[in-house]
């Protein structure tokens, strides 16, 4: 935990905070911090800054609150991705909020098990849960905007132009013969598809809707390794 994240719910007033459950074991035991002890803090969709701890008992950890700081940038990339499986996703999720990608759209295909659509992972809470990881690992406050798809026909044919429009748009795509950009300009739309792979129908929609094939290289890569490698490769 890079940084002590608080929620609207943890204020008693604009300059004071009280946290409980993991947040206060983490200070009381990993970071041992005592009264006077200052730590890094922000506040879930708004400034970072500095908490300065007024009270610790085995029931919460008071802080004394001071928000200065803007939070690190966003990347400039919106994320497609095809539903993973379940154990996966959580995964996924923490990492591509770690690393700054403030626009996820989850959407079905055809190698998509319709199963996962069920999957608890996908409800409020646990997505949340792992938003607020990847936060805290970030050292950042603003959480992504995650939306579900379950068709993929009507998603991409309907609602991804408006989704993507004034971005360059990719497809993650092993049998391209263009291979990913290095250091793309401009916002960027990536679609990266099940494990799998895509039809042939869904990669000719795809083009239709102006999507360029790209490709990583001759080695098929697993869905948790290809998003943070071409998200390293578009921006560096």
């Amino acid at each position: 935990m890079n940084l002590i994240l608080l929620e609207d719910a943890d204020f008693r007033s604009e300059c004071e905070a009280v946290v409980a459950g993991r947040r206060a074991e983490h200070i009381r035991a990993v970071l041992k911090a005592e009264v006077g002890d200052r730590l890094r803090v922000g506040r879930l969709g708004a400034l970072l800054g500095e908490g300065t701890v007024t009270r610790v008992d085995e029931a919460a950890v008071e802080l004394s609150v001071s928000l200065t700081q803007q939070p690190p940038p966003p990347l400039p990339v919106t994320l497609l991705l095809a539903l993973p499986r379940p154990k996966v996703l959580r995964r996924l999720i923490q990492g591509v909020v770690t690393l700054g990608v403030k626009r996820i759209a989850l959407f079905g295909a055809f190698r998509v098990e319709k199963s996962y659509w069920h999957t608890p992972w996908l409800a409020q809470p646990q997505l949340h849960e792992q938003i607020i990881l990847g936060l805290e690992q970030a050292g950042d406050t603003v959480p992504p905007v995650i939306t579900t798809h379950p068709l993929f026909k009507p998603f991409f044919e309907d609602e991804v132009s408006a989704m993507t429009v004034g971005t360059r748009r990719l497809v993650a795509d092993p049998d391209a013969v263009t291979l990913c950009p290095a250091g793309a300009a401009g916002p960027l739309s990536v679609v990266v598809g099940p494990e799998g792979g895509f039809t042939a129908y869904e990669l000719g929609l795809l083009r239709e809707q102006g999507f360029e094939p790209v490709s990583l290289g001759p080695r098929i890569l697993r869905t948790e390794q290809a998003i943070p490698a071409l998200i390293g490769r578009l921006l560096t």
